[in-house]
């Protein structure tokens, strides 16, 4: 199991991000969530198994087609397997 949290910076809000970053975690079997920060950038973390995590930082790196994504943190963190779902926050 692998715990990802990244922060996508770039033109990643407004561009349906969030959304897609959705569908392809639940299309991985990921759990986790994703949301807007006030300072423009995305956050997101992820919950699964090492290669769909991976798959999933792979598409945070580029994003859906309208978006330019400028750098991407990434932080591991310990699974906590406290997750049902993944989910868009507001």
């Amino acid at each position: 199991m692998r715990r990802a949290h990244l922060i996508i910076s770039g033109r990643v809000q407004g561009v349906g991000f969030r959304y897609r970053a959705r569908d392809i975690a639940e299309g991985l079997g990921l759990k986790g969530w994703v949301r807007n920060l006030p300072d423009g950038r995305v956050e997101t973390i992820a919950e699964g198994e090492d290669a769909p995590v991976e798959e999933f930082v792979k598409y945070c790196r580029k994003g859906p087609p309208c978006a330019h994504v400028s750098g991407v943190e990434i932080s591991e963190e310990e699974p906590l397997n406290d997750l049902a779902g993944f989910d868009i926050e507001y």
